[in-house]
């Protein structure tokens, strides 16, 4: 059977593959497994029960998810505070504020509005490794605690998560924002409370787009995946920066005053030329996937500082980071996590520290964007084959060297199995883009000859 966690949790369309009996039921055996030290009777041997921490991104089907999740908790002992709608990073930061056992965010991110999903978080506010996840799963099929009487769960409002979490963000500020005018794009998101004040607070200039969700149009044309009306909106308003969230905010793209597109790879290198010359980034080192284009790399060498390349998935970057001790890391996507203020991916903390780069120096985000020089990036995505046997071909592998050999230390090209489909994604970046693409059309090519009569 397949496994029923995926790479951020448990996702699907709501009320189908996400039904109300599997949130209790997760919910139910997240409590033997995440609430730790009970006893028999649910209470801890300290005599306090379990807390959990719950909250939700507003798209519609997170209601009758997030109350069958609180039942699932409170039925097996654990006593809920419900946030509400918050983003994810805000439900992480608020497990380990308010030192709760664990935390569960009901959201499927930038799927969606008809899509959700259930990610948990252990206490401390990280996410959980496979093997926890693993024990969730197992647990669905073996008894639940039942405790009677006072000890089943109680639920309550969690009056001040909004505050709490400003709070935090504000205090992380090297800088502060006075003289930005930043455009907000919430994608009618869980940013739409939260980012607007905050970076008002902050001291920017704050014009606000996809700041009204109803429940069914969380990332509908707006946010991080669709930055067409940001930019118009950063043009329409002479602003001098548009920062893109996703529905639960996690992830933080850019605009710069002329409409151009800032990823998750520039801000990277951004946030680490600033940390270095503070002297807080730790070991000189960023982390990094093997997706983030070649020019982020050069770019960090360039500047005395080095990097770690991760798998593709912020849960990898999140493990070299506490690995090696280090303060930040992310992926082009716009995961950026930085782990002295966050122990996950947070877009408004990533925005507020990309504008307060821009008022600490008065340089534009096009000038400090300028550090890197991006090199075209090809993706084709060679579906229908057996992509299990792509490592075992040494045909493939040959013409993977071959093309390495061309492109010298000019480009570099990446093949990588899909883990959820019979697809093979071949990535090529070069110098130019005719060369890229001719590259990837030719692995592509052989990708497809080799591996699609092996299909069963």
């Amino acid at each position: 059977m397949p496994r029923l966690f995926g790479t951020d949790g448990v996702r699907g369309l709501a009320n189908s593959d996400l039904t109300v009996e599997l949130a209790l039921g997760l919910a139910q055996a997240a409590a033997v497994v995440l609430g730790k030290g009970r006893v028999a009777d649910g209470r801890r041997a300290s005599g306090r029960r379990p807390i959990a921490v719950v909250a939700r991104d507003p798209r519609i089907s997170g209601e009758f998810l997030s109350s069958a999740v609180t039942a699932g908790l409170a039925s097996s002992g654990v006593d809920v505070f419900d946030a509400g709608v918050v983003p994810t990073p805000a439900l992480a930061f608020l497990v380990a504020d308010f030192k709760a056992d664990l935390g569960v965010m009901i959201s499927a991110s930038h799927n969606p509005a008809p899509d959700n999903g259930i990610k948990f978080f252990a206490a401390g506010g990280t996410k959980l490794p496979d093997e926890v996840e693993d024990r969730i799963e197992a647990a669905l099929a073996q008894p639940k605690l039942a405790p009677k009487g006072g000890d089943v769960g109680r639920i309550r409002r969690f009056a001040d998560a909004e505050d709490r979490y400003i709070v935090h963000l504000l205090s992380s500020l090297p800088h502060r924002l006075d003289g930005v005018h930043v455009v907000l794009d919430c994608a009618h998101g869980a940013a739409a409370g939260v980012s607007p004040q905050v970076f008002t607070d902050a001291g920017a200039r704050v014009t606000v787009i996809g700041a009204d969700p109803d429940g069914m149009n969380i990332n509908d044309g707006v946010g991080s995946t669709h930055l067409d009306n940001l930019a118009a909106a950063v043009l329409k308003h002479g602003a001098d920066v548009g920062i893109a969230h996703d529905g639960d905010a996690d992830r933080c793209l850019a605009v710069d005053a002329n409409g151009t597109v800032v990823d998750g790879d520039q801000i990277m290198a951004i946030l680490a030329v600033a940390m270095a010359e503070r002297g807080v980034l730790t070991d000189r080192t960023l982390v990094a996937t093997v997706m983030s284009n070649l020019g982020l790399k050069r770019a960090m060498a360039a500047n005395g500082i080095s990097m770690i390349e991760t798998g593709v998935g912020d849960r990898y970057v999140l493990e070299a980071l506490a690995e090696h001790g280090l303060a930040l890391g992310g992926e082009q996507s716009g995961h950026v996590i930085m782990t002295k203020f966050a122990t996950t991916g947070d877009g408004i903390l990533t925005g507020l520290h990309l504008v307060a780069e821009m008022a600490r120096t008065g340089k534009t985000l096009a000038e400090l964007a300028a550090v890197m020089t991006i090199y075209p990036q090809v993706l084709v995505n060679v579906r229908g084959v057996d992509h299990h046997s792509l490592g075992n071909d040494s045909v493939i592998a040959d013409a993977v060297v071959r093309a390495e050999a061309e492109l010298g230390d000019t480009g570099r090209v990446l093949l990588r199995a899909s883990g959820t489909e019979p697809m093979v994604r071949v990535m090529v970046e070069a110098q130019h883009q005719q060369v890229a693409d001719r590259m990837a059309e030719i692995l592509a090519a052989v990708v497809r000859e080799r591996l699609s009569a092996e299909t069963p």
